[in-house]
């Protein structure tokens, strides 16, 4: 299928070449067209330039145009740490919060993870997965056009295993880019409680052996936080993980600070993740890495943590990616318009930063920025049309107002 988009009043993050990521001031570089045309074929972003110097491709069939006048093109958002494969909801907990329970009151209540873990274990696989599904094409309607989803609810072997066999229907659909990650060390189930390296071990004996023999997930993850796993702890599951072939992420400074950035950048983890306790002393151990400090706005607004210092950060010359971190009890939203919102209003970054954040390296934390995160050549044609407004900074500045009228995947209108 061919298709033209022209009179686009800006098309935004125009990079010519693949690059990986943007980092530090040039974050705050946002290449654009003015009054541009977009070419996709077969899928893939094909070319693109001014109207001024508008192609004649009268020679392409069955070529379909959009007419875009007034409005912006962007490439879809890239979102790397998501749990969208869940059983229910925690709404009770939110009530419990707002009457002033505490996250960890709530855990030892046998709220948090442990309730999320137990309706879990409860469902049918095909239930999770119609469940989940819902929320997979709700997050693509917004403009998510790459998804990262963990495991992480079941905290047992069978129930793990349905958690990613549900990730790999996802995945098996092929409408947009799924990695999977493996989170078994989320959190200690009910039955090890005063046996966490009995958990352990079962972690590393038997979890990692099933699903690295049914190939079910890309990555490892790590709850690195006190009263979860320990930064000791958190390297040896991750060791264990990279020699079944699985590259390392790890839950780092969430609670408070229990050196889940250095571990992680010791594991090679490609990406670091929350940050609401990251130290000067953590910033600098990033600039030596390849780590990828992301962001997850939805969790520090619902839970009314410290915002990561992502304006340090960036002004140290990192570079920084934003996610949604959607699941039941903590994010509940996997909207990725909001994340920008709150990245401008909340952490002080401009919408270029922002753009970047969600888009360019944010794929670079799931491994995918030789295919989305920009309008490259080559690159996929997953991208969205905006309704008609005066320039890309009205997305984040308009919180709350679906802006987005047209998704494309794969250069195809989503009509679900």
């Amino acid at each position: 299928m061919k298709l033209l988009i022209k009179n686009i009043k800006t098309l935004v993050q125009v990079r010519d070449n693949v690059i990986e990521k943007v980092s530090g001031k040039a974050m705050s570089d946002l290449p654009c067209i003015e009054d541009a045309w977009l070419a996709i074929d077969n899928g893939l972003i094909a070319d693109y330039g001014t109207m001024e110097d508008f192609p004649g491709i009268t020679d392409w069939k069955d070529l379909e145009v959009i007419d875009a006048t007034g409005k912006i093109v962007m490439p879809c958002y890239a979102d790397s740490h998501t749990h969208i494969v869940y059983a229910g909801n925690r709404e009770g907990e939110f009530v419990d919060r707002i009457n002033g329970l505490t996250y960890e009151e709530i855990a030892k209540r046998g709220g948090g993870i442990l309730n999320s873990a137990q309706k879990l274990r409860e469902v049918s696989e095909d239930d999770l997965f119609e469940q989940s599904l819902i929320r997979f094409f709700e997050v693509i309607k917004q403009g998510t056009g790459a998804i990262e989803i963990k495991s992480g609810y079941g905290l047992n072997t069978e129930a793990e295993l349905k958690m990613l066999r549900v990730i790999k229907r996802l995945k098996d659909l092929n409408i947009i880019p799924v990695k999977a990650t493996f989170l078994g060390a989320h959190a200690i189930p009910a039955e090890y409680k005063g046996n966490k390296e009995g958990y352990i071990q079962l972690i590393i004996n038997e979890m990692l052996p099933a699903i690295a023999k049914e190939k079910l997930a890309d990555y490892i993850d790590v709850f690195c936080e006190n009263g979860y796993f320990s930064a000791e702890e958190t390297k040896l599951i991750l060791e264990t993980g990279l020699k079944h072939g699985l590259i390392p992420k790890v839950h780092a400074e969430q609670l408070s600070h229990s050196n889940g950035i250095q571990t992680a950048v010791a594991c090679q983890a490609i990406s670091v993740d929350h940050l609401e306790f990251c130290n000067d002393k953590d910033i600098e151990v990033l600039k030596n890495s390849k780590t990828m400090p992301t962001v997850l706005p939805g969790a520090a607004f619902f839970l009314s943590l410290p915002l990561p210092p992502a304006r340090k950060m960036i002004d140290a010359g990192l570079a920084v990616a934003f996610a949604s971190d959607y699941n039941p009890g903590s994010s509940p939203s996997g909207n990725m318009n909001f994340m920008m919102s709150l990245g401008c209003i909340q952490y002080k970054l401009n919408p270029a930063e922002v753009i970047n954040a969600c888009t360019i390296n944010s794929a670079y934390a799931m491994g995918l920025s030789h295919e989305i995160g920009s309008i490259t050549p080559g690159k996929r044609a997953n991208i969205f049309i905006t309704h008609p407004i005066s320039s890309y900074n009205y997305i984040p500045y308009a919180f709350g107002s679906n802006l987005i009228e047209t998704v494309l995947i794969n250069g195809e209108k989503i009509k679900h």
